[in-house]
């Protein structure tokens, strides 16, 4: 037990320092929700499929909002979208302090 005590003593930390040493993300990693919301028609398919219901449309304002604390990051959303608007970028956000909603208005879409 003594060589492991001293070992551990003297070798540097298990952990990284975060937020100021990031490991860059793994491939295929799930991360971040981004919208083009100029691509978005706010059918709400996607706010329908969301298992953490953490996506809300309002069609009426053309409003699209997100509570990034909220979601799982599964992707559910990223598959059943029909306009192909919704995708996870590879990295996670930075660390929050506050619990905020990101919230981004569009405009009317003609149907297709």
């Amino acid at each position: 037990m003594t060589p492991q005590i001293l070992r551990n003593f003297f070798s540097g930390p298990a952990t990284r320092a975060y937020p100021r040493q990031v490991r860059r993300p793994f491939p295929a990693t799930r991360g971040r929700l981004v919208n083009d919301i100029a691509q978005c028609n706010f059918c709400g398919v996607c706010a329908k499929k969301c298992p953490s219901a953490c996506i809300d449309v309002d069609r009426h304002l053309y409003r699209w909002s997100f509570a990034p604390h909220i979601c799982i990051g599964c992707g559910v959303c990223v598959e059943v979208c029909p306009r192909g608007c919704l995708h996870q970028e590879p990295a996670t956000g930075p660390p929050a302090v506050r619990k905020e909603r990101v919230v981004m208005d569009g405009e009317s879409k003609p149907s297709e």
